[in-house]
Formats: structure tokens, C-alpha cells, sequence
């Protein structure tokens, strides 16, 4: 059993697959097939293709039911379940709000309220008719869905499922950061991934270790703007329209990769103390906040589980 990996700009990030492999052609041919299985979930959900179940969903908005795949529909119906679990902070239709805001303008002026109301009113998930026979209705027109905060984690879980259902016995599906991982390495070691300083990413406050499970992150140290003596990032409030302060990085830990993607984002607009409290209620589920002043926050039951280690210096 050897190692095999492979590198590939998918869904505009970088991917990587690692998988276990007894031959060399085995080994590549499943590394193209999780290439395929990517660029066959982009061609799904990506919002920027006439062609696209997103882009029929949100051209009919305000006009329409448009009936989607079976795979779409769930997809669309799991989101709006994580929207009511973090009360909006999760939300597949924010996507016209981060429109508002350019954060890579060292100019930056926030913009008007009026501008924000115009948005607000084109966004909730609760404006998302999921209708019998896989229809889904956008209620307004102008509204959009995209899978910005969800769609990596979603297709590194089914490019996992794929690979397990072929019989691998151990890998890492990596989408820019949203990590899924099975099994154990070719040697029987363990995955491990390491949750970084949000300001600076070669410096790792912990490591942990992932058996079945996935880790994702979210965090204002790439996309952010400064005013103020404000830190504002990237992630947009789906409830207010505001950027969100306070807080530096949110990694979570599930069994999910598209759900530890998902809550990332949400707790992220949640706050800490709100963040936490949804965590410690689900199961199997854990999560590390660094906020504004570096303080390191954990969920209630993260250091009982066997894969957490934290970093001995």
C-alpha cells in the first residue's frame, strides 16, 4: 500500500486528494476520478454558468418553480436546516450582500443603509419555497443562491463517499482548507490537521486528530478591510447586512465536512458566546474561536475527545 496525491485548481480553490493505493495506476486512475467527481459538482452548483440547477434556480426567481435534481434539492433543503439551527446566521442567499462590500479597496466606505435595506429585502432563507417534485422557488425577484460557504465542504464529503464506496481504505480530501479524512495513512498512522495563528499561518495553536471526521475554517485574515481602528470581515451578517467583527478564525469539527463548512460561517456571524452554546448541543461536533484579542476559545468537550492534542511548545 503506497501513498498517491494529487493538486488541482477546482472550484476556484486549490484542491488536494490523498489517497491509499496498493499500484501506481491504481492509485492515479482514482485521483482522476476525484478530480471528475469535483468538476461534476461545480458544473452542479456553480452559480456562473447559464447551464447550471443554481443558475435556472435564481434566473426563475420571483417568476417560477424550477424543478432540480434530486442531489440539488436535498443540498438546497440541508442549507435552509442549517439556516433555522444557527437563526439565520447561515444563509445560502447572503451572497447579494457581499456585493455591497469590496475588500480588497484600501478606500473603503461602508455602504448606505438604503443600499443595505435594498439587499436585505432580497435575502432570508425563509424566502426559499421548497415545493413537491424537487421544485424550489426563489419568492423575489433579484434573489439569489450560492453555496460559497457550503459547497467545498459538500463536494469534498461526496468525493469521500466516492473513494470509500470504491474501497479505499484511507485519504484526505482537501478543498482549500475544508478537510475531510478516513482510515488511517499507509503506514497506520493517523491524519492530523493543524488549526493555524490566524496571524500567522506557519504558527499552529493545536493539532488534531481526524478519524472519520472533518475540519473546516473560516476567518477575516485573508478578506478583511480596516476602518475605523475596526477589523471587519469578510463573512457578512445574513440578518443585518453588516460585516462581522470581534472574532479572528472559527474551525469546526464534525463528522461532515459540508456541515463543519457551514456552522464555520455561521458561528463566525453567530458571536462566541452563541457560537458555543449551538455547538456544545450537538453531537460529535466541536469548534476553536480565536477572537480580536488572540484569546483561544473552545467548545465544552473538545479536549475529552481522543483526537485532540494540543500543541506542546
Amino acid at each position: 500500500m503506497k501513498e498517491y496525491k494529487a493538486d488541482k485548481k477546482l472550484m476556484g480553490s486549490d484542491f488536494q486528494f490523498i489517497l491509499n493505493a496498493e499500484t501506481d495506476d491504481e492509485g492515479k486512475q482514482l485521483l482522476n476520478e476525484c478530480i471528475e467527481e469535483v468538476k461534476r459538482i461545480e458544473t452542479l452548483i456553480t452559480e456562473f454558468s447559464d447551464d447550471s440547477e443554481t443558475a435556472l434556480v435564481n434566473k426563475n426567481a420571483g417568476i417560477c418553480p424550477v424543478q432540480v435534481s434530486d442531489e440539488m434539492y436535498k443540498l438546497i433543503e440541508r442549507s435552509v436546516q442549517i439556516s433555522r439551527l444557527t437563526n439565520g446566521s447561515f444563509d445560502i442567499t447572503a451572497g447579494i450582500l457581499k456585493k455591497l462590500y469590496n475588500f480588497k479597496n484600501i478606500k473603503f466606505e461602508m455602504p448606505s443603509r438604503e443600499k443595505i435595506n435594498e439587499s436585505l429585502d432580497l435575502t432570508g432563507h425563509a424566502k426559499i419555497k421548497l415545493l413537491g417534485n424537487n421544485k424550489v422557488f426563489l419568492e423575489k425577484r433579484g434573489m439569489r443562491i450560492g453555496y460559497g460557504a457550503i459547497g467545498k465542504g459538500y463536494a469534498a464529503n461526496q468525493t469521500m463517499k466516492l473513494m470509500k464506496n470504491k474501497g479505499v481504505m484511507g485519504g484526505v480530501i482537501n478543498a482549500s482548507g475544508d478537510l475531510c479524512a478516513w482510515g488511517t495513512k499507509w503506514d497506520g498512522s493517523s491524519w492530523k490537521a493543524g488549526v493555524a495563528n490566524p496571524d500567522s499561518s506557519d504558527d499552529i495553536l493545536l493539532w488534531l486528530e481526524l478519524n472519520g471526521l472533518s475540519i473546516a475554517t473560516s476567518g477575516n485574515y485573508e478578506q478583511y478591510f480596516d476602518l475605523n481602528g475596526v477589523r471587519y470581515s469578510h463573512n457578512i451578517d445574513p440578518r443585518t447586512g453588516r460585516p462581522v467583527t470581534d472574532i479572528k478564525s472559527v474551525s469546526v469539527v464534525s463528522p461532515h465536512a459540508e456541515l463543519s463548512d457551514a456552522l464555520a460561517t455561521g458561528i463566525t456571524v453567530m458571536g462566541i458566546k452563541n457560537g458555543l452554546k449551538m455547538i456544545n448541543q450537538l453531537p460529535g461536533t466541536h469548534c476553536v474561536i480565536v477572537d480580536e484579542m488572540n484569546r483561544v476559545h473552545y467548545s465544552e468537550n473538545i479536549e475529552r475527545v481522543r483526537y485532540f492534542k494540543k500543541l506542546v511548545r
